[in-house]
């Protein structure tokens, strides 16, 4: 697992799988809940398994030093 971050759009990533190739990602489905004011995208592949989470306007939702640590995208 490993995470990215992305400051010019505020987004982060974490990968639960190391390397997802261009076909990969099968299907993203968006989440809106309540009171995150943000929007988290869960990304599966076509056997249904998670492959990572995107995380807009992380520096809401993330801990600071999490984002610092985070290798830039």
């Amino acid at each position: 697992m490993r995470i990215t971050y992305d400051p010019k759009t505020d987004a982060a990533y974490i990968y639960l799988e190391d390397k997802i190739g261009p076909s990969g990602v099968a299907r993203t489905y968006p989440c809106d809940p309540k009171g995150v004011n943000g929007q988290i995208n869960l990304d599966f592949d076509s056997e249904g398994r998670l492959l990572g989470i995107e995380i807009l306007d992380a520096r809401r939702k993330l801990p600071e030093d999490l984002l610092r640590s985070a290798p830039l995208k």
